[in-house]
């Protein structure tokens, strides 16, 4: 089938890209290495828009939270992201977390739909030369291809440690010492909607002995060792492995993935405390598929190896005799200088029919990637129709994500970033404590207009 457009790379990114075009009557060949008997190496499936270190999309609430307001503005925006994500929801409390099969099962279907849609199992090892093309191949970009990135920009691209976090069998876990909850009861409503209780987390308490003692075992666990041309590579402090984390400090778990507060251990009680009481640090895991039946650690991104992950994290209370769906991983991820290499429509400068979407231009995490490829699709939508692109308010997200990497970030220091108010126009005569709903309200307000302009 002869196509208008081209984009390699069938993750998170491209399959929204992909989508905004189909859905607008131009023609698409989508490009996906996996289906090869090739696969990256932190890809488990060969399935399109698969999740790979969680499955969660982080916080839904739009009135308080900036990538709450970026799925807010990607729904606004028809992104199949966020339609898919919903019809696989699983209970999180005021997070959005789906199952990762019904959510990859769902992209597919809706893309392999479309009528101007092809889907080609193949393995792109070059920049084309010529015709509109979107790569979206994520931050784990095929050899070959990376090469030929880096010859069309002139510059080496920039790397970090990405990490991924185990998941353990439901049935494993120990209730009788762990129990469920979420901190502070918060996002009852919403679990309970999705047929839910309310308490949406498994917590495993931890004495102050016990905390201790488990850091001392993540300090001198055994653990992947590095290339000698990895060595200097940073990791990217949102995903950062749980070891790591316990390098920097005695408490610093307890004020990060292992925070206690607003959870009442139950097993604890007392007559004088009924309700329970603090445990010194907490192990959170979060529901990973519809059925309920594996269950992912929250936070605990890792570099230990297998056999250590088995051994070090059977020691946490509850999950004495856990038996692990999958052990936790670190992988090297890539990704662009796009203040440098890209102009504000994601095009590569030295061949401007090329754009880049998703984590490969230095976004980080799901939903950025995808709102990325969503933008990087309605530009090309536009491009096609002979229309004029106007970007989104910079007082939105996605007008604020696609601002950073597009020039505001100070390129000598560029790194992956997540979506957050400081990429936002300050609101300096806000007070403090309502500037966060002050950035979601003038981000709805001004959402709008510009999603009329948008190409039919």
């Amino acid at each position: 089938m002869a196509h208008d457009i081209h984009i390699i790379g069938g993750g998170m990114a491209g399959s929204e890209a992909a989508w905004q075009l189909a859905r607008r009557g131009w023609r698409v060949r989508l490009s996906e290495m996996r289906g090869t008997g090739e696969r990256s190496p932190a890809h488990q499936t060969d399935h399109l828009a698969e999740l790979v270190c969680s499955n969660s999309f982080r916080s839904d609430d739009s009135e308080k939270n900036a990538v709450g307001l970026l799925h807010h503005e990607m729904r606004e925006c028809g992104s199949l992201i966020m339609a898919a994500a919903e019809k696989a929801r699983v209970p999180a409390g005021s997070a959005l977390a789906v199952d990762r099969e019904v959510f990859s099962a769902e992209v597919e279907a809706a893309l392999t739909a479309q009528p101007g849609l092809e889907l080609v199992r193949e393995r792109v090892d070059a920049l084309p030369t010529a015709g509109l093309t979107i790569v979206a191949t994520g931050p784990l970009t095929a050899e070959a291809l990376a090469h030929s990135i880096g010859a069309a920009t002139g510059a080496d691209s920039l790397a970090f440690f990405d990490a991924i976090a185990p998941i353990v069998y439901r049935e494993s876990i120990d209730m009788d010492v762990a129990w469920m909850a979420s901190r502070w009861d918060k996002g009852a409503e919403a679990s309970i909607a999705l047929g839910g209780d309310g308490r949406d987390y498994i917590n495993c308490p931890m004495t102050r002995d016990q905390y201790l003692a488990f850091r001392e075992e993540l300090l001198a666990g055994d653990k992947s060792t590095f290339k000698e041309w990895e060595a200097n590579t940073p990791y990217f402090d949102g995903c950062m492995p749980i070891e790591v984390m316990a390098e920097r400090g005695v408490d610093t778990l307890r004020f990060g993935p292992m925070k206690p507060v607003g959870l009442d251990n139950p097993h604890w009680a007392t007559p004088e405390h009924p309700n329970g009481r603090w445990p010194h640090a907490v192990v959170q895991l979060r529901q990973d598929n519809v059925l309920g039946t594996i269950w992912n650690m929250v936070g605990f991104q890792t570099k230990l190896k297998y056999a250590e992950q088995q051994r070090i994290f059977r020691t946490i209370p509850g999950l004495e005799n856990a038996e692990f769906a999958r052990f936790g991983g670190l992988h090297r991820n890539t990704f662009l200088n796009s203040p440098t290499l890209l102009d504000r429509q994601l095009r590569l400068k030295s061949a401007p029919h090329v754009r880049f979407a998703g984590q490969i231009t230095g976004c980080e995490g799901y939903v950025e990637s995808a709102a990325v490829g969503m933008i990087a699709g309605l530009m090309a939508a536009a491009e096609l129709a002979g229309r004029e692109w106007s970007a989104p308010p910079r007082t939105t997200a996605l007008g604020a994500l696609l601002a950073h990497i597009t020039g505001d970030a100070e390129a000598e220091t560029y790194q992956p970033m997540n979506i957050n108010f400081g990429l936002f126009p300050p609101l300096t005569e806000v007070k403090k404590k309502q500037r966060k709903e002050a950035y979601t309200t003038r981000a709805k307000a001004e959402l709008a207009p510009w999603t009329a302009t948008l190409p039919a």
